[in-house]
């Protein structure tokens, strides 16, 4: 495995299976496996039980929009968990992509949870609102204006918190991914596209150096001092933001003392 540098991030890489002509059985057996690779690496599990799972309740309906879904592994897992712990959520995944969404309204459905072919900004201009804002592996797919974009969606459709969680660009994590999914995952893109993204991928220093630029670059009222960037392992990112004077989620009796 050649060891590329990552001192700067490749943002002009480009994943396969967003090329329009990948190959389809490959790009379904990506989407089919995303949810074993996500399950290692994502950190989603360990989000959901500290920043929403503590905010739900078992008597009032609390609602999630997943943006960028793709496959709708995510979307998926988050539903289930939520009837797991006999808390009410309703989801809701979305994804332009239409083979994304072909994919994931083929699996079997699961109470509570839908998915829609639209961009944040269509959700916006219908003036839908979710207590929770949530994506997994979009940031590093998006340039400046686009990154800006999608903090202003979040901050339009958010009534409690966002959470977008990526990963963290490192020579550790390049060696770590490589090696872990040498022997696996050939007939898919789940490898080559893995890699790529990690070298598109930010540093903690540069998403958060990013937020500024990314408001001047939409022209939106996206404020830095209003998002904060923490980091989890493994080599992973969360760009987070509280929506101000949030209200109680399903008026859950839980106190939530970092909504300030």
């Amino acid at each position: 495995m050649a060891f590329p540098s990552l001192g700067v991030r490749a943002s002009d890489a480009v994943e396969i299976m967003d090329g329009p002509d990948c190959d389809p059985q490959r790009l379904a057996r990506t989407y089919a496996e995303f949810r074993y690779v996500n399950a290692v690496v994502s950190g989603w599990r360990t989000i959901y039980r500290r920043d929403i799972r503590p905010l739900l309740s078992p008597a009032k309906n609390s609602t999630l929009v997943d943006i960028g879904a793709g496959g709708g592994d995510l979307a998926r897992a988050l539903a289930r968990w939520a009837v797991r712990d006999r808390v009410r959520l309703s989801v809701t995944a979305i994804d332009p992509d239409a083979r994304a969404h072909a994919y994931a309204v083929g699996q079997p459905p699961l109470p509570g949870l839908e998915f829609r072919r639209a961009f944040s900004s269509e959700l916006v201009r219908e003036g839908a609102r979710f207590d929770f804002v949530v994506s997994n592996h979009v940031l590093h797919h998006l340039s400046a204006e686009e990154l800006g974009g999608l903090l202003f969606d979040s901050e339009q459709l958010c009534r409690r918190r966002v959470l977008h969680a990526d990963i963290e660009r490192s020579g550790w994590g390049y060696l770590g991914f490589g090696v872990a999914t040498f022997p696996f995952f050939r007939d898919s893109y789940i490898r080559e596209d893995g890699l790529t993204s990690i070298r598109r991928s930010f540093t903690a220093r540069e998403l958060r150096a990013s937020l500024d630029a990314a408001g001047l670059a939409a022209a939106t009222s996206v404020a830095a001092a209003g998002w904060r960037v923490t980091r989890e392992l493994p080599s992973r990112l969360v760009l987070r933001w509280i929506a101000p004077r949030a209200t109680p989620v399903g008026n859950s009796p839980l106190a939530d003392p970092t909504d300030a």
